[in-house]
């Protein structure tokens, strides 16, 4: 039974963060952001990999596509065929390692175009490389099925972006946000706009001041994080240079703080078994507004301000 929306504080996060979401079934409003996977390269059960998914009134659309995106579309009774566009924030393997499979179970669910992929300098190489590995699975498919039509979801459509205006999808206006994820360059976010709410998709980042500027005043804000503390099995000096190209959890706040966005939805989280009691305690350290530990399948209902979770229980999204 789901709940009559609540107000959302702290200690009730807090709470909630420790419930493994199962299913978030899509409101009715006119923009909201499904987490199908908020998890890194280190395995999870839980937390699949990196990968978001942008529902407007007409418009469907994935930020990367990490191991497990298709079984997460399933959950919510979606197919690779029903996805509009596919947007890359930058080309590690963990963001996009799931491409292949978004396009077979797109053209086996009967779609009859290409996907268009959106990604930065560098994608539609990577992407021709595998689609050539892949090339006598897509014959062997394709003979099967006995309909050379079917090919046509096979084909690649990309798109490579620099800096700003990516263009407008079925009323989402998508910008590409330069960030600083170096040793790998290029990296971006995304300002998303639509229904009159906007959206910031941080990306993998260390704090940039990209990033704030484009969130200043957004509705919801998704950042990447990283406790160093609590990275397993590495050598203090390995752990310290692997967050050196994230956010960490005493970062990340400030950022919201100073955007002075409406929520902040924490994601890509790192270790996927960090504590979130301490993880919050930094953030409200710096940030006195709602604070969301994304766990795959969970909703934020940008237009009304709710999030849903397991079992489609409802909560509300208010400041303080």
């Amino acid at each position: 039974m789901a709940l009559s929306p609540q107000p959302l504080t702290a200690s009730v996060l807090a709470l909630l963060v420790l419930t493994a979401g199962q299913h978030a079934s899509q409101p009715a409003s006119a923009l909201n952001v499904t987490f199908l996977g908020t998890g890194v390269p280190i395995p999870s059960p839980t937390r699949f990999g990196p990968s978001s998914l942008v529902r407007g009134a007409n418009a469907t659309i994935l930020i990367d596509c990490g191991s497990g995106v298709t079984q997460r579309l399933a959950a919510l009774g979606l197919t690779g065929a029903q996805v509009n566009a596919l947007f890359l924030t930058h080309l590690h393997a963990d963001h996009v390692v799931d491409i292949f499979q978004l396009l077979v179970t797109g053209w086996g669910a009967r779609r009859d175009r290409p996907l268009p992929i959106y990604g930065p300098v560098g994608t539609r190489a990577f992407l021709e490389g595998q689609m050539h590995a892949w090339q006598p699975e897509f014959d062997h498919r394709i003979d099967y099925a006995g309909d050379a039509r079917d090919a046509l979801a096979l084909d690649l459509n990309v798109t490579e972006f620099g800096n700003g205006s990516i263009g407008a999808f079925y009323g989402l206006e998508v910008t590409a946000i330069e960030v600083d994820h170096r040793p790998l360059v290029p990296a971006y976010g995304f300002l998303v706009q639509g229904e009159g709410q906007r959206v910031v998709f941080s990306g993998d980042t260390r704090p940039t001041a990209a990033i704030t500027t484009a969130a200043k005043g957004a509705d919801l804000l998704v950042h990447e994080v990283v406790i160093p503390a609590a990275l397993p099995r590495w050598p203090s000096e390995a752990a310290e240079r692997i967050a050196a190209w994230h956010t960490r959890s005493d970062e990340v706040g400030k950022i919201a703080h100073e955007a002075g966005v409406g929520c902040l939805a924490l994601n890509h989280i790192a270790p996927p078994n960090a504590d979130r009691g301490s993880l919050l305690l930094d953030v409200a350290a710096d940030y006195g507004g709602p604070v969301v530990v994304a766990e795959d399948l969970w909703t934020v209902d940008v237009s009304r301000g709710w999030l849903t979770v397991a079992g489609g229980g409802v909560l509300a999204l208010g400041r303080g």
